[in-house]
């Protein structure tokens, strides 16, 4: 295939996937296969991608364009550089995974699987429209099109406040959008009055935006901040995303966590940095202050949650706190560590949403008041549990320690002070994390969860009685093998990153010459 059609071919696979999987919404076994096939199907695209892309050549490869809307200069125009490349790479390695752990989902009444999974492919080529596309009206699009399926998949399949947590994300992002939208039609303008003929190309956009005013840039870049810092979700604007991630099932929790609210921190980079260079510097300290903000209120809110999907959700969003810094430090370490975040954060946290889940699955509850010794009964979920939590608190050996220390170390040369508050961090990590594992797992068997499964509330309980074994069983083969890549990727990235990282770094270093930012890594060693 050739290389100018992968992309377009990313676009289209699971569009049609979903289209088809639809027809086949009352055959339930038949719409799992055929989602199953379409999203592995996407996969070996990904990888073709991923080995047509040359790190060192050019800055947007894969390129293709065709004139969509030319009264307006709107092309359906599509590249990636490294940075979109890798969060492509990490949809594609999802989508099988939530695909294969939403085999036997139970779904509010009147729903089918069919229709679930269609509306997971549907928003599998939105979410690569996104990280694809080089026309900024064409990015807009995309950006308010995954509004669509993923407030269905909450609203239509979610828990019993499921109306409630699908509007607020939808007005939430709605409102973002369309300040959004209004930035984006003044860089049009802007264009218009500097090319003569206005454009949405992202290329030559940057080239006008950097020479635009201050103050211009300022007010345009706002718009766009404040989509993406909703969409991030950075404190205080976050508020969506644990009514979301509590009450959408999930896969689609893992996906919300894990790929959606990358956009804001990739917007960051790509319409931030390189558009508007001068406003990012402008709003670097508030961005900071909110980061730092983010890491302590999100880890301090994680230790004191009841309900463990909302537990995942407040880890995130002391995890984007990280990611945040990392980007606003202007360093190539620092913002390396950050792209290399949003893929790790992806796969750990979607490893702990999933294995949440799981636990969800045999006991019937949200709550961690209503589980305790579970390891006794199911040792290896009680493992897995183990290797999700220490990934996501950073564990030396696993993946998310890499980017965390990358973040961290390239932040203190410019940033030490934000530096220093954001590590308390990593040691709050580690007490919530390991507080979720103890209470879940760890101890005597309790929990109205456990003991009612055992023979109703209150009952005595024998974890070594084959009546109680049978009613709380293990991983089947079938959650094994869901959770086999995440655990493989969390130990070979946490060993060698080096794959991704070569991958990155030369689009990092392109968005801070775009910047016009001096890297301190740089500096020190020129004064060697």
């Amino acid at each position: 295939m050739s290389s100018a059609l992968l992309l377009p071919a990313l676009l289209l696979l699971p569009l049609v996937g979903g289209v088809a999987v639809a027809l086949l919404r009352n055959n339930d076994r038949l719409a799992r296969l055929t989602a199953l096939g379409f999203s592995l199907a996407e996969l070996v695209l990904a990888v073709f991608a991923w080995i047509a892309f040359d790190a060192n050549g050019a800055r947007l490869q894969l390129t293709t364009s065709v004139e969509w809307i030319p009264q307006f200069g709107v092309s359906f125009a599509l590249g990636v550089d490294g940075i979109a490349l890798v969060m492509i790479a990490l949809i594609a390695f999802l989508v099988p995974i939530v695909i294969g752990a939403s085999w036997e989902e139970k779904l509010p009444e009147g729903r089918t699987l069919g229709g679930f999974l269609s509306l997971v492919l549907v928003m599998e080529t939105f979410m690569v429209g996104v990280f694809a596309a080089t026309d900024v009206f064409l990015f807009y699009v995309f950006f308010e099109a995954m509004l669509i399926p993923a407030y269905f998949l909450i609203g239509r399949f979610g828990g019993p406040r499921r109306t409630y947590a699908a509007m607020k994300f939808f007005l939430y992002s709605l409102l973002g959008g369309l300040i959004m939208l209004a930035s984006v039609i003044g860089v049009y303008v802007a264009s218009a009055d500097v090319l003569g003929k206005g454009t949405f190309e992202w290329a030559k956009l940057a080239e006008v935006t950097r020479d635009l005013s201050p103050t211009a840039q300022f007010w345009l870049f706002l718009g766009f901040f404040v989509a993406f810092a909703i969409k991030a979700p950075l404190v205080p604007l976050h508020t969506w995303l644990p009514d979301s991630a509590a009450e959408a099932p999930v896969g689609v929790g893992v996906l919300l966590v894990g790929v959606l609210d990358k956009v804001g921190t990739f917007g960051f980079l790509r319409y931030g940095l390189s558009l508007f260079p001068e406003a990012s510097k402008q709003l670097a300290p508030l961005v900071l202050v909110l980061a730092v903000i983010g890491i302590l209120y999100g880890a301090f809110l994680a230790f004191g949650q009841s309900d463990m999907k909302r537990f995942v959700a407040f880890t995130s969003i002391a995890h984007f706190g990280f990611i945040a810094l990392g980007i606003y430090a202007f360093s190539s370490q620092s913002i390396s560590g950050s792209v290399l975040y949003m893929v790790n954060h992806g796969i750990s946290t979607g490893m702990l949403f999933l294995v949440v889940g799981m636990v969800m699955a045999r006991g019937g509850s949200r709550e961690f008041a209503d589980y305790g010794g579970m390891a006794k009964l199911t040792p290896v979920l009680g493992g897995l549990f183990l290797v999700a939590g220490l990934s996501s608190l950073a564990l030396p050996g696993t993946n998310s320690f890499v980017s965390e220390f990358l973040v961290l170390v390239g932040s203190f040369p410019n940033e030490p002070v934000f530096t220093v508050l954001a590590s308390v961090g990593m040691v709050l990590a580690a007490l919530y994390v390991l507080r979720a594992y103890q209470q879940v797992m760890q101890g005597p068997v309790r929990g109205t969860a456990l003991v009612g499964l055992a023979g109703g509330p209150g009952s005595a309980t024998d974890p070594e009685s084959e009546t109680f074994k049978s009613k709380i069983a293990d991983l089947s083969r079938r959650e094994l093998i869901v959770l086999a890549p995440l655990v493989a990727l969390i130990i070979g990235l946490g060993v060698y990153p080096k794959p991704v990282l070569d991958v990155i770094t030369p689009s990092v270093t392109a968005t801070m010459t775009e910047a016009g930012v001096t890297d301190p890594v740089v500096a020190q060693e020129g004064n060697k």
